[in-house]
């Protein structure tokens, strides 16, 4: 299930993940509430807070999450990947890369942190 995170800042399309993902989960909820945002402001600030293991998303929720990405490719300013998970900590480094905006990854207890960043960029509250 992904759920709104409601102590994101404005300008920020908050998600946390938990329990099993599905293509429904992109369809209601990520795609019309990151709409709004790029609507609003003219970009996309994103942070997903994976409170799930990787095999809880389902296959087409990947291919939803990716679609996303394409879809709205020149709209990406900041993407925050929040996990303890080393393997997509150094994925999600890797792929800011290859995409267009800023693409972090945040451990878990640096949420907060997280949030900050997606609202300001490289300026961390400490």
């Amino acid at each position: 299930m992904i759920t709104i995170i409601p102590e994101a800042p404005e300008n920020v399309a908050a998600f946390n993940a938990t329990g099993e993902i599905t293509r429904e989960d992109f369809e209601n909820l990520v795609i019309p509430h990151v709409k709004e945002k790029v609507d609003e402001f003219g970009e996309l600030n994103y942070l997903l807070y994976l409170d799930t293991d990787l095999d809880k998303f389902t296959m087409g929720a990947w291919l939803q999450d990716a679609l996303l990405g394409l879809k709205n490719l020149s709209k990406w300013n900041r993407a925050a990947i929040v996990t303890d998970k080393e393997a997509v900590q150094n994925f999600t480094d890797i792929f800011s890369v290859l995409m267009p905006g800023e693409f972090k990854s945040f451990p878990k207890e640096n949420l907060y942190n997280a949030l900050y960043w997606c609202k300001n960029g490289d300026e961390v509250e400490v």
